[in-house]
């Protein structure tokens, strides 16, 4: 029966273990020179709605070095961009590839293309989650740390999809969450009933010092998303305060590490000075996109 990765939720955690400690496996091997395939040949059909770097890029140079064969599809080239229905457009990929991962503006699209194929379906980014994000998160705080078991994460800003994904996956890695965002932008009650439901344990407020006090690792992500650029100056004004400088990090624990999934607007949601100083974690955590993609293939695809 094939498996689906839309929500971060979808995995147990077991399952989210696993495949964090594959993709630290994976990162070894890579290291060493060493490569590690897949038992057949695969191809992935990748469908971005939304602009990419990082997601893209890892899937990508992932499926490359499994042995298999990635292609990059654009509604705008396809019949998708048409009118062609999604699921007519899920049957018909799935006679072709072995796995479909979409970037997409609506989490319904990426439902429903999974409701349809007959292959797994990789939710790549869309309005409500961000789970290949957050896998690449749990597998940089474990190198650091060891365990993500008892960590504080706190989130400052957008409670946006990367925010959701850590909520509802605190339960599964064992961290307990503070999130602190201006009022208008706080956590869906959605979100904040599943979490509850599922056991997390998190605190969400409105003020930035109050979230990082006693904090392992400080989270954010760009205050305006794609899709939100005609907001940019309110988003601005509403954010004040809550940027992630050096002086913010002096709240948290000592020892305390930063994390940022990027794109970054340096000087809005975060300083210069903490990206690329001592605390900052963010080139691991890009890096650590390619490790935990292939790693999460490797588990769809068995």
């Amino acid at each position: 029966m094939k498996r689906d990765l839309l929500s971060i939720q979808d995995l147990s955690g077991g399952e989210l273990q696993n495949i964090v400690d594959s993709a630290i496996h994976l990162k070894a091997l890579r290291e060493a020179g060493t490569d590690h395939a897949l038992p057949r040949k695969c191809t992935l059909g990748m469908i971005f709605e939304k602009a990419s770097t990082r997601t893209r890029t890892s899937f990508e140079v992932g499926m490359f070095e499994l042995g298999g064969h990635a292609l990059f599809m654009n509604p705008n080239d396809m019949q998708l961009g048409r009118g062609e229905e999604v699921r007519d457009t899920a049957r018909v990929l799935s006679r072709y590839l072995s796995l479909i991962m979409i970037r997409s503006y609506l989490h319904e699209t990426a439902v429903e293309l999974a409701g349809y194929a007959e292959i797994p379906v990789i939710n790549g980014l869309s309005d409500r989650e961000h789970p290949c994000q957050i896998l690449a998160d749990i597998m940089t705080m474990k190198e650091e740390f060891g365990t993500t078991e008892g960590l504080r994460v706190a989130y400052i800003g957008d409670s946006n999809n990367v925010c959701n994904s850590l909520l509802l996956a605190a339960p599964l890695a064992g961290y307990e969450m503070a999130v602190a965002s201006p009022e208008g932008f706080l956590p869906d009650d959605d979100i904040v009933t599943q979490a509850e439901r599922t056991g997390a344990r998190f605190d969400i407020t409105t003020s930035p010092k109050e979230a990082v006090s006693g904090a392992d690792v400080i989270y954010t992500d760009t205050w305006v998303s794609m899709g939100s650029e005609t907001e940019h100056d309110a988003r601005i004004r509403a954010f004040a305060g809550f940027t992630v400088d050096e002086a913010l990090v002096q709240h948290a624990q000592d020892g305390a590490k930063v994390l940022h999934c990027l794109p970054a607007h340096r000087g809005e949601e975060i300083t210069g000075p903490v990206m690329d100083g001592p605390s900052s974690l963010i080139w691991n955590q890009a890096e650590n996109r390619l490790h935990a993609q292939k790693a999460l293939m490797m588990m769809l695809l068995e």
